[in-house]
């Protein structure tokens, strides 16, 4: 099962690179990813790839393996280069020994994030007697975000699905201060093992964010290109008004694009749009958040 898993690998790495040379191992994602990159004229030079085997299920003739994969993109627009990065994780199945389907899971599963429907009341009561203004630090944001974009700070709780609870580290670490505890619908804050819906529901962050009058707020802009290093992106994939997902901007391509890392689907400085997504829809709408100081 192993050396099957590293022969998908080894065609997947150079699909990246080339023209499918297998349909039988052609990956519609990464086919994905190359137009992403063409439709803004850049390309995938070199790939790596290096798999990690979670989980395996035998019942007789059948198997399930559960498995990730880190992928690493070296990508190439008009003369710059930098590198993209994110982890796959993916189920194959095999009967009698012979690998016979492997697909890639989802990336984004709102239905499990707690609270996913709620929005957060930024300001249901007056703080301001004990109100803390603060600089908010573009640098410490990305470098947490690049730091822990594929594992877990265990001075946080992790969560499945933790892309939002991600973001706020980061915006934590920039100097962010947190508020509202103990009303889960209120402020922006973790504390004692619990945490505001704001703080981990993506739903909840994007209404936040705008409607916050101290403390942690952001100014809405009209295109991803306004953004600066360490602000902020919601996704609502399916255009039905439910924000599934949060991303931070880490850097910029060559056309002055956002990069972006996120949890989850564990990536870094990843093109912002999503096309390549298994979660992409014609429909997606997006939210762009540039984020201000409390002066």
């Amino acid at each position: 099962m192993r050396e099957q898993l590293q022969d998908l690998l080894e065609q997947r790495v150079l699909q990246c690179v080339s023209m499918p040379r297998n349909l039988l191992h052609e990956c519609p994602e990464i086919e994905k990813k190359k137009q992403s990159c063409a439709n803004r004229s850049a390309e995938i030079v070199k790939a790596k790839a290096k798999g990690n085997i979670e989980k395996k299920i035998e019942n007789k003739d059948n198997a399930t393996v559960l498995y990730s994969v880190h992928f690493q993109y070296l990508i190439k627009q008009r003369g710059l280069f930098y590198l993209e990065e994110e982890v796959e994780k993916r189920q194959a199945e095999f009967y009698k020994g012979i690998l016979v389907k492997d697909q890639k899971l989802n990336e984004i599963s709102p239905a499990k994030e707690h609270g996913a429907g709620i929005p957060a009341f930024a300001d249901q009561e007056n703080e301001h007697h004990h109100r803390k203004g603060f600089r908010y630090d573009r640098l410490k944001a990305v470098q947490y975000a690049e730091r822990w974009w594929n594992e877990f700070n265990p001075a946080y709780k992790k969560f499945e699905v933790d892309c939002t609870n991600y973001i706020s580290q980061c915006l934590h670490t920039g100097g962010a201060p947190m508020r509202g505890f103990p009303n889960r619908s209120n402020g922006w804050w973790m504390q004692n093992d619990n945490w505001s819906f704001s703080w981990t529901v993506a739903n909840a962050m994007r209404w936040y964010l705008p409607a916050s009058k101290f403390g942690l707020k952001a100014r809405e802009v009209d295109s991803a290109e306004k953004l600066k290093l360490g602000d902020v992106i919601c996704y609502d994939f399916q255009g039905d008004g439910r924000f599934d997902h949060t991303t931070i901007v880490t850097g910029h391509d060559a056309s002055g694009m956002p990069l972006v890392n996120a949890h989850t689907y564990n990536s870094r400085m990843r093109y912002w749009a999503y096309e390549d997504s298994t979660a992409y829809t014609p429909n997606i709408k997006y939210k762009y958040f540039t984020i201000t100081d409390d002066q």
